[in-house]
């Protein structure tokens, strides 16, 4: 195969048996589709009205109950029934049920992503497991149901943003700052549909972690999804949960625009309502007094991202009037968390635990925001109202921020507080 290709090309070369090159149409066999509790009972009801009587492979579907979970209503509590008839029905037995974990945390622990493999999901955010090299982009729930059926699906091979990350990352400036930059820098669709691809020296100092969060908030750019190419990094994570290494590669191609990062330049950041890239130093929003934060989601949920949190934590105690939420993206990570003292440390400061669910995230329970309230966030997304209240405040950060304004009661720089 011609190796003059960006990552999504090579991937989609392969996936497809033809070369094909940016702006390419493709057909190509899905190696994994993953659907949770707010897509998936949609993608049934398509499925039933299509005639479908099975799926094609049940071994290659993955269904988890994770956005309203467990259940705050009894609306919710219906739609979870169908999704465990529907997973017992066609015998599709990667069937995570309440308290397993958010999936895209899932797709990655369980080692379904997987370098050069072929995933969609039901969800945005499915674009994180391109930290570990898989091409990885949401679909609809319609299309979900096509897929279910047929077990392929066809795409449109994107251009791509090459964006290289130079220098030395700074003490308490971590993958959320460095994405936050990027959002300043491009602005919410100046990667409309292109593979975003994260390579430089930088790349190296990046744990799977933290390389998560910068392919799941790909799309929050309008990227289709977030790369990263197979390196040590990637071996160490994959023999980690059982898995064979991968052969590393160097990037190649030509992308269609480049970006170049200088990270010992940045400094801890937060996105401002309600925009992602209404970007500001966390040091010159101390002015902006908070009354919740949350530690947790598919974005920052992440054993690293309670470590350090934890760091910032122990030995002090949420400020008065200040609801602390943390949430361990998977069941996993939160018996680490145990074994480690973390949830000891977070318990101790005043916060509250919870096990594994999108909850705060999507506005679904476990910390919705009143009128007025404004909330720092470790997630995706600070739209109005996605976390309750239309009149309230989202602002994104990375746990050590979000655990520092916590602490102090309003938007602090993590350097401030240790």
């Amino acid at each position: 195969m011609h190796q003059d290709k960006t990552l999504a090309e090579r991937i989609l070369s392969k996936k497809a048996g033809e070369e094909v090159y940016a702006g390419d149409y493709v057909t190509a066999p899905i190696d994994y589709i993953v659907a949770h509790d707010g897509t998936a009972p949609l993608a049934i009801k398509w499925f039933q009205e299509m005639g479908a009587s099975r799926v094609w492979d049940p071994s290659r579907i993955i269904l988890v109950i994770d956005h309203a979970s467990p259940s705050p209503a009894e609306g919710n509590s219906e739609l979870h029934k169908m999704m465990r008839s529907f997973a017992l029905q066609n015998s599709i037995y990667n069937f995570y049920d309440v308290g397993h974990g958010i999936c895209h945390q899932i797709m990655i622990e369980e080692g379904f992503a997987y370098p050069f493999r072929l995933i969609v999901g039901a969800d945005s955010h499915t674009c994180s497991y391109g930290a570990v090299s898989s091409f990885a982009t949401g679909i609809g729930s319609t299309e979900a149901a096509y897929v279910w059926a047929t077990g392929e699906l066809w795409f449109k091979v994107p251009r791509t943003m090459r964006v290289f990350l130079k220098g030395n990352i700074p003490q308490d400036v971590y993958s959320k700052d460095i994405f936050l930059y990027l959002a300043r820098e491009i602005g919410v669709s100046g990667a409309t549909y292109m593979a975003l691809e994260y390579v430089g020296e930088a790349v190296k100092e990046l744990s799977t972690d933290a390389r998560i969060t910068l392919s799941n908030m790909a799309i929050e750019v309008g990227g289709k999804t977030g790369l990263f190419y197979p390196d040590e990094e990637t071996d160490r994570f994959l023999k980690s949960i059982g898995k064979d290494p991968f052969p590393k590669i160097m990037p190649n191609g030509s992308p269609d625009k480049t970006l170049e990062i200088d990270v010992s330049s940045l400094v801890p950041l937060v996105a401002m309502p309600h925009n992602v890239d209404n970007v500001k130093p966390a040091s010159e929003l101390s002015d902006i007094k908070i009354d919740q934060a949350f530690i947790g989601s598919c974005t920052n949920g992440r054993l690293e991202d309670l470590r350090i949190a934890a760091s910032i934590l122990k030995g002090k105690k949420v400020a008065k009037n200040v609801r602390l939420i943390v949430i361990p993206a998977s069941r996993k990570i939160f018996r680490r968390a145990i074994s480690e003292g973390l949830i000891d440390v977070f318990l101790e400061a005043g916060a509250s635990v919870y096990s594994s669910t999108c909850g705060p995230c999507v506005g679904a329970h476990l910390g919705i925001l009143g009128e007025g309230e404004k909330c720092i966030s470790t997630s995706n997304r600070n739209f109005q109202g996605r976390m309750g209240s239309p009149n309230s405040e989202i602002y994104l950060a990375s746990s050590a921020t979000v655990a520092a304004s916590a602490v102090n009661g309003y938007i602090s720089d993590p350097r401030e507080v240790r």
